[in-house]
């Protein structure tokens, strides 16, 4: 996974080369990235568990999918693919519900620099999720998920807060 290759940006957007992942979160170097929030019909929201060997925001409860994107692939393409390679899930229409826009995570070892954009997807099929990637499943409620981030913050990836808040999905 460190050698996954990523294509790379400048801070406007600009394409500068391709770089391994380890070195794309340890040097700060801006990539791309596709966020899936996935519902069931009921209106509950899936998230997943981050894998603890993950080498950012290990065990933490994340979107439903958070992918990189390939060198080449666009960003509903890279949202798609990581409903497969996450969930194992295929067939699913995919809106986007957020324009392109930059997110930073710094923290220890990490200096994660993404533009991303956001998708919403609805399914009630059955989940098959990859364990090397994921370590649990939740579904909620917007309501219990509202709660759950106001009472233990800590739980939740930066991106996942910064990604319902920007798109008032917690208000």
């Amino acid at each position: 996974m460190d050698n996954e290759p990523i294509q790379t940006y400048d801070e406007h957007g600009r394409r500068l080369g391709v770089a391994p992942r380890g070195r794309v979160h340890t040097d700060g170097l801006w990539h791309k990235a596709a966020n899936v929030l996935l519902f069931r019909s009921n209106g509950q929201m899936i998230l997943q568990q981050r894998a603890a060997d993950k080498d950012v925001c290990p065990d933490l409860w994340d979107l439903s999918v958070a992918e990189h994107l390939a060198p080449g692939e666009s960003f509903e393409d890279a949202a798609l693919r990581g409903l497969v390679e996450e969930l194992g899930l295929s067939g699913i229409d995919l809106v986007p519900v957020s324009d392109v826009v930059k997110a930073r995570y710094d923290h220890a070892d990490i200096c994660d620099r993404e533009f991303q954009q956001s998708f919403k997807g609805v399914s009630d099929a059955a989940l098959r999720p990859d364990p090397t990637e994921v370590a649990g499943i939740l579904e909620v409620t917007p309501d219990e998920l509202r709660t759950a981030i106001r009472d233990q913050p800590s739980l939740f990836t930066p991106w996942l807060k910064d990604t319902l808040k920007s798109l008032n999905y917690l208000i």
